[in-house]
């Protein structure tokens, strides 16, 4: 009795100090002055930080305030871990518990079980990623202070089975956002018209960067999802949804892809179920999902897509509201319940608390599912992880719409039965529709002809060797791995694969880890569907990118190898970045050669070029450097930090001298994702620029201020006698409301005033770069070239051509100044991009082709509805105007600072040689 009384009293004190601590977690009112959720109110990122802080401070048993690091306006980002004051207290060992079941080593199937049923759920919630949806960054607000406030038994049960990580996914966003909102009077705040990207670089694109993880922001978020945490469920919050709904949410539609383990699939159907029910069990209608939304799971590179190539049940809603009042439309279509919508909202008003409401709603049924399945959870990420770990060990075939056209090719061929296939389903695959028997099956031979196929069947590894032209793009691109959480080996001395020689320093990724889906989709090509509405009918528009593979878009050399093969291989730990290898640099009076081949050759021309010394371009791309002490120095240091080796040579005979551009890189008010990109892009690799709008454009006189100018896509209008193909958006109007300092920033390119002054620049000897829709400035400027993809003046129809992010291969003539450095053959990422062909006498107008198509297949990963039309087309040009140069790149070569094997086609043309 004595010892019943003690625990009775124990628990007695437990409750209370809970109940006190609850009763002094702060309100958000009485910090921001204001309820989350009042209409025309938005806080900060500084009073966000400031009040997580604060939750921190009064409830220190149940939270843990955590830095992960600077953002890219030098901000400290946060993560609020909440859980009970138990698993607070030994934190520590449940992200163990996490790592140990998501990385497999040493465990069985017991201990697995063991270690399930001792761990806590690790659960992510993050907010503010895309600032302009103001509902993220204010949600993670209610949630927190709701779950540390509320003293009720379900809360009480998250606590204990869970640990929740609370990230703020941007705060340098929330901070402009917000800050520009609240500037104006409450009854005409606005989220319209910021002046520039809420993110430093790449605005929206931080939801495309959780692939590549180039921005800070992306980097501090993987290390904790990727090496640190390993959270069984990561959810990401947006808006907004599909017109008359509410809110759209899992379970997505098709396709998936193809590397992910069944259970991924189903597990993420359950918890979607989940949200749906909570929102229909507490009357709060307008959930959709599957074929209600546009959403899917096929796409690596964002914040939650990236999670399921780790074998994480990655969550996205996307939910209507904004501090200003807004309403429901009617979408009558809407308004019928069906298996997407089950639970229709009618029109109405809506309100910002509303919006954040079902938000909280949402996080607790995403929370209550975990607790309440927490063993299975944790157990299931063990069991998809070891799965992975199996089928890299073994041979093994991914299925895919590939494999499928070769049954039915191996079928066709024996027996001269054509197999009439649906490629149009909405489930993404080649379906048989008769052949080979009564009821529409095949003998079984022909799955055997493919799928038991030794040839193609999936790698047992790959291997990077460290003796290729650009190795340091190759570690580039290794510790995009590391930062992904694989597990990688470099080779301690040189070894032999397969009869061919690698030299020690080699890498090596295999497949027989955990996080397989992310090796593989780092290295094969995506072998996404023809996904068409119908039959004949219009394709349906994938979430984003159709085909990625990194290892196509840096150019890196590496090996696929089929069967099983060890060596003299050190295992890096766990997120440990490679450094360059250390080059040396023989110190020599005859001066020194750097090879073009190299894009980190680049950065060490423009230290050498900022520094005042003298760098020349041979006729074959390479850089010569004549000896002084003072590029002796900087080579020296280049050598030791970004491994650009030297050779001792003297001065070619063809040498050029090259000096520093001066660089203008075009960009609009609101800001410009590919421009940022771009910005980035040269900042890392040491380029001068300035960012130009549109007025200075227009005022003319740029010769005298500008050397090369850079268009990114968006920026030239087409004229109205092509095909428009590609996206362009313009910013139209000088708005009154827009602050004086900012109004320079606005205005457009236009045909009538900015182009004569861009055709002057080019006469007077300039260079113009344009990428991707800017090649619309070959059109307006009336050069031989047509656009390749129309039909009797009309762009091809989508059902006959389609192409909306892909990898294809290109053919490059090598002997031109604007290739140097390039292959014969190079991959771009073509993304309703423009293609030309060139009239009978552009050769003698001084038009040359720079990159071509020179097949009717070159597709490498992704999806390329019609690609024969690409036959013979022409990517990339350059174009003599005057004394000056228009060089024309329809594929996105620098796109999202991804594609490094075609970097060197834009800092190629970032040089003159002694223009002024």
């Amino acid at each position: 009795m004595k010892y019943k009384y003690l625990c009775t009293w124990g628990v007695a004190l437990l409750l209370g100090i809970s109940a006190l601590q609850a009763q002094n977690i702060p309100t958000p009112k009485s910090h921001f002055g204001f309820d989350i959720g009042d209409d025309y109110q938005l806080a900060n990122y500084t009073q966000t930080e400031a009040y997580m802080k604060k939750l921190a401070a009064a409830d220190p048993a149940r939270t843990r305030y955590v830095d992960i690091g600077l953002t890219e306006e030098g901000r400290h980002q946060f993560m609020l871990i909440i859980s009970s004051a138990e698993n607070i207290k030994n934190l520590d060992k449940y992200k163990a518990i996490s790592q140990k079941l998501g990385r497999v080593e040493g465990l069985t199937d017991e201990t697995a079980r063991q270690l399930a049923e001792q761990g806590r759920s690790v659960v992510w919630i993050d907010g503010g990623l895309h600032a302009s949806e103001t509902v993220g960054a204010h949600q993670l607000i209610q949630t927190a202070y709701t779950l540390l406030s509320r003293k009720d038994e379900e809360t009480k049960n998250i606590l204990d089975k869970d640990i929740i990580l609370m990230v703020h996914a941007n705060p340098d966003g929330q901070e402009l956002v917000s800050n520009w909102y609240m500037q104006e009077k409450d009854t005409i705040r606005r989220n319209i018209n910021v002046p520039r990207l809420w993110a430093k670089y790449v605005g929206h694109d931080d939801n495309r960067d959780f692939f590549m993880m180039n921005m800070k922001e992306t980097q501090n978020m993987t290390r904790v999802e990727f090496l640190d945490w390993l959270p069984q469920i990561v959810y990401n919050h947006h808006q907004s949804g599909p017109a008359g709904s509410v809110v759209a949410g899992p379970p997505f539609r098709d396709p998936f892809n193809y590397v992910y383990d069944p259970l991924l699939v189903t597990s993420l159907d359950a918890v979607g179920s989940a949200m749906n029910s909570r929102l229909n069990r507490e009357g709060k209608p307008g959930y959709t999902q599957r074929s209600g939304t546009e959403f899917s799971t096929w796409w690596n590179g964002g914040l939650r897509t990236a999670t399921y190539f780790h074998n994480m049940v990655g969550l996205l809603t996307e939910i209507i509201g904004s501090p200003t009042p807004s309403s429901i439309p009617l979408v009558p279509e809407r308004l019928i319940p069906n298996s997407a919508t089950p639970y229709p909202v009618t029109p109405q008003p809506w309100h910002f608390k509303q919006s954040i409401d079902y938000s909280v709603s949402l996080n607790y049924a995403v929370l209550n599912y975990a607790a309440n399945n927490r063993i299975d959870l944790l157990y299931n990420f063990y069991v998809m992880c070891k799965n992975s770990i199996k089928r890299g060990s073994m041979d093994y075939w991914t299925l895919s719409p590939h494999k499928v056209d070769l049954i039915n090719a191996a079928y066709r061929s024996a027996t001269g039965r054509d197999t009439s296939t649906s490629r149009g389903n909405r489930g993404g695959g080649a379906v048989t529709m008769g052949g080979g028997g009564r009821f529409g099956g095949m003998p079984l031979k022909y799955y055997d002809t493919v799928l038991k196929n030794p040839a193609l069947r999936d790698p047992r590894g790959y291997i990077i060797p460290a003796d290729q032209p650009d190795f340091g793009t190759a570690v580039r691109f290794v510790n995009t791995g590391i930062r992904a959480g694989l597990l990688i080996q470099k080779a301690a001395a040189a070894f032999t694969v397969a009869g061919k020689t690698y030299p020690a320093g080699s890498y090596i990724i295999k497949t027989n880890q955990a996080f397989r889906p992310w090796v593989l989709d780092m290295f094969e090509p995506q072998d996404h569907p023809n996904d068409f509405l119908y039959p004949g009918g219009p394709p349906i528009r994938p979430y984003d990118m159709t085909g990625w593979t990194l290892a196509y878009q840096m150019g890196i050399q590496f090996d696929r190898i089929l069967d099983d093969f060890n060596g003299p291989f050190a295992r890096v730990p766990y997120g440990e970045l490679q450094a360059f290898p250390t080059a040396k640099v023989v110190e020599t009076k005859s001066g020194y050669t750097i090879s073009d081949k190299a894009n980190n050759s680049f950065i060490v021309v423009n230290d050498l070029l900022a520094a005042g010394a003298d760098v020349y371009r041979s006729g074959d791309g390479n850089f010569y450097i004549p000896y002084s002490v003072k590029a002796t120095s900087i080579l020296k240091k280049n050598a030791t930090s970004l491994g650009v080796a030297t050779t001792a040579s003297a001065k070619p005979k063809n040498a050029t001298k090259i000096t520093p551009a001066r660089i203008a890189l075009w960009d609009q008010y609101g800001g410009s994702m590919p421009s940022g990109w771009v910005r980035w892009l040269m900042e890392q690799y040491h380029y001068p620029f300035k960012v130009v709008y549109p007025q200075e454009f227009d005022a003319g006189n740029l010769k005298s201020k500008y050397d090369v100018i850079v268009f990114v896509g968006g920026a030239i209008p087409p004229p109205s006698n092509i095909g428009r193909r590609g996206s362009s958006s313009f910013f139209n109007t000088l708005d009154e409301t827009i602050p004086t300092e900012y109004r320079q920033m606005t205005g457009r390119v236009t045909a009538e005033k900015t182009v004569p002054q861009l055709k002057a620049f080019l006469e007077a000897g300039g260079a113009i770069v344009t990428i991707g829709s800017s090649a619309n400035l070959a059109y307006q400027l009336d050069l031989p070239i047509k656009n390749a993809l129309i039909d009797n003046g009309f762009p091809l129809p989508a059902d006959r051509f389609y192409i909306p992010g892909a990898i294809l291969r290109t053919s490059v003539d090598t002997s031109l100044p604007a290739t140097y450095g390039m292959n014969a053959e190079a991959n771009v990422l073509f993304d309703s991009s423009p293609a030309f062909k060139l009239a009978a006498d552009a050769m003698q107008k001084g038009v040359k082709p720079l990159m071509w198509f020179a097949t009717n297949h070159p597709l490498r990963s992704g999806w390329a509805w019609g690609q024969q039309y690409l036959k013979d087309d022409v990517a990339a040009f350059q174009a003599q105007v005057g004394k000056g140069m228009l060089y024309v790149f329809g594929p996105e070569i620098t796109f999202r600072g991804q594609a490094h094997g075609t970097f060197k086609l834009l800092f190629n043309e970032l040089y003159t040689s002694g223009r002024k």
